[in-house]
């Protein structure tokens, strides 16, 4: 039995070491990224880079406050670990990449690597777009409905969890021509059959809209349209993905290595 088992754990016991060297070296990127960040600008700036928006809308002299003790600290700790993650980025993706790659056939290196590249430019693209115009548009919306006897002073902590959450629903948003390429290379739908549901998707994007964003037209608008431009992307990405990362017809073997 134990000779049985000699050729099969062998290369489990390596695959998990290089999975751990994998992660280490992401992490490493990451707290590189990390220490650069805090040397400069430095926690307290990008705090206040990522406030900027927000402060930008409130009353002159308005600030944020801190209801916690310790959230003056940890706060820009986060935000400065946010900002290390997403600049470790591709460091990180092509850790994940370099693991599966040697599994995968030719034609499917040439549809993941593309992927990858596009999904992590997507996602910042949403990123940046939420920062540099959603955030003021919906500050300023909530702003001009406020009375004039409320003062607006916004905890940190909330703020960043409104902001990581935004975050995280456009940059999401953003990846739907990634979706779309899965679907329709995985034979899961055809071209035709996209392009039918065209309509049933502008209603579901708005839905979502109004779901995760602040009820204000602007916000909705801005991630709605955005959705279904990236649809109509995302179809004619499927078409050239399908045509150029085709399996040879037969003769196809793993790749060794």
């Amino acid at each position: 039995m134990n000779d049985e088992l000699e050729g099969t754990e062998q290369p489990f016991v390596s695959h998990l070491i290089e999975l751990r060297d994998r992660l280490i070296r992401s992490v490493v990127a990451i707290g590189v990224c990390f220490g650069a960040l805090a040397l400069w600008p430095g926690p307290a700036g990008l705090f206040e880079l990522l406030a900027h928006p927000m402060i930008a809308t409130l009353p002159s002299g308005g600030a944020m406050i801190a209801t916690s003790v310790i959230s003056p600290f940890m706060v820009p700790l986060k935000v400065t670990l946010m900002a290390a993650f997403l600049l470790a980025l591709p460091i990180v993706l092509y850790q994940v990449w370099a693991f599966v790659a040697p599994g995968l056939y030719m034609h499917e290196k040439k549809l993941v690597l593309p992927l990858v590249i596009s999904s992590t430019i997507l996602f910042l693209l949403g990123v940046a777009f939420c920062y540099f115009f959603v955030f003021g548009q919906v500050f300023r919306f909530i702003q001009s409905f406020a009375p004039k006897t409320i003062t607006a002073a916004p905890d940190v902590e909330a703020y960043l969890s409104f902001v990581m959450s935004m975050f995280i629903a456009f940059g999401a948003a953003f990846e739907v021509p990634v979706v779309v390429v899965l679907l329709a290379r995985m034979g899961l739908v055809t071209i035709d059959k996209l392009k039918a549901f065209r309509g049933y998707f502008i209603v579901i994007a708005f839905i979502i809209a109004a779901v995760i964003t602040p009820p204000d037209v602007v916000s909705q608008l801005a991630l709605a349209i955005p959705m279904c431009l990236l649809y109509e992307c995302g179809i004619w990405a499927a078409v050239v993905f399908i045509r150029h990362t085709q399996a040879p017809a037969e003769g196809s073997t793993p790749p060794t290595g």
